[in-house]
């Protein structure tokens, strides 16, 4: 296992924005309070609270454990203990944290457990927010063409353009990987159109670089649907569906969900990467099929967010 080796709180915090180690080791010896700021900071940032925090902590300093758990530390190492039950308690938190099934393998997001405790307390704190469901198109088929190890690539590069322009744009966002190709992310309701707006042309700018020179020139490649028959398949593009609590007063996550669904199957059935906003008032007939409904379309092309279908 590779060892990085930082000496300052600004340096973690470099460390931690550009990839997610397997677990955190922070030395209270010298400056035990900075070593306890760090780790609550840590802790309290949706996106680095995954990372297991170990905590060492010198002889003599009695309330130190305790207060280094208090900050949030998966594991606190005393310097009376010996040199081998210090390698394995190191051991058992790589193991907790490596069949920690609410975090991805691939992308090291929160899973669907983090994902709903996340919503729940946005809906419990009262603030106005926007819950994101985003989603690739035609990404079975350039799996099927490119192969799995390419896919993956792909999944891990839409996670890290979500992180990263979550993180950016949106203070207190949040972003979960749901599973394959499909994400969440939750943010405060005024940072919504610059993070979708932003992804989407991010995405679109770097998703054509993930195929062969051939097939982005042509923008499609050729292949098979499920009766076989040959079709044009286009470049990946990215939906998302939104919904808010600005007119919808929900009090738990199922509300959420179930139309958070709708609009990524909404999205979907759109051209291109786009994000729809639910902006129905509830009480308002539901959209059944081949019913209608106040959904604007909000996307990089059709930037107007008052315009409407």
């Amino acid at each position: 296992m590779e060892v990085t080796a930082v000496s300052s709180a600004e340096a973690v915090n470099a460390l931690m924005n550009r990839a997610f180690p397997a677990c955190l080791v922070l030395d209270a010896d010298t400056e035990p309070e900075i070593a306890l700021e760090v780790c609550q900071g840590l802790k309290e940032d949706a996106f680095t609270a995954i990372v297991p925090v170990v905590l060492l902590t010198p002889s003599g300093a009695a309330d130190l454990p305790s207060r280094g758990l208090e900050a949030g530390a998966d594991e606190v190492i005393t310097a009376e203990i010996s040199e081998r039950e210090r390698r394995l308690r190191l051991e058992l938190v790589l193991r907790r944290a490596a069949r920690d099934v609410s975090v991805h393998p691939t992308t090291r997001l929160p899973g669907t457990v983090q994902i709903e405790r996340d919503l729940a307390e946005r809906i419990a704190s009262g603030r106005e927010f926007a819950v994101c469901y985003a989603d690739l198109d035609h990404f079975k088929e350039f799996n099927d063409r490119y192969g799995y190890n390419h896919g993956d690539r792909v999944i891990l590069l839409l996670s890290k353009i979500l992180r990263d322009l979550v993180r950016g744009l949106a203070p207190g966002g949040f972003v979960g990987h749901v599973g394959g190709d499909d994400f969440v992310f939750n943010v405060d309701l005024d940072h919504l159109e610059p993070c979708c707006d932003e992804i989407i042309g991010l995405f679109d700018e770097l998703i054509p670089y993930q195929y062969t020179e051939e097939d982005r020139r042509a923008g499609y490649f050729l292949g098979k649907d499920r009766r076989g028959s040959i079709h044009r398949v286009p470049l990946m593009s990215l939906s998302i569906g939104v919904v808010t609590n600005h007119f919808h007063p929900f009090t738990h996550t199922a509300q959420v969900t179930e139309l958070l669904a709708e609009m990524k199957t909404y999205a979907k059935s759109l051209p291109g990467s786009v994000y729809v906003v639910d902006r129905r008032q509830t009480g308002s007939p539901r959209r059944g099929s081949g019913g209608s409904a106040d959904v604007p379309l909000l996307s990089r092309d059709r930037p107007a967010p008052s315009s409407s279908l």
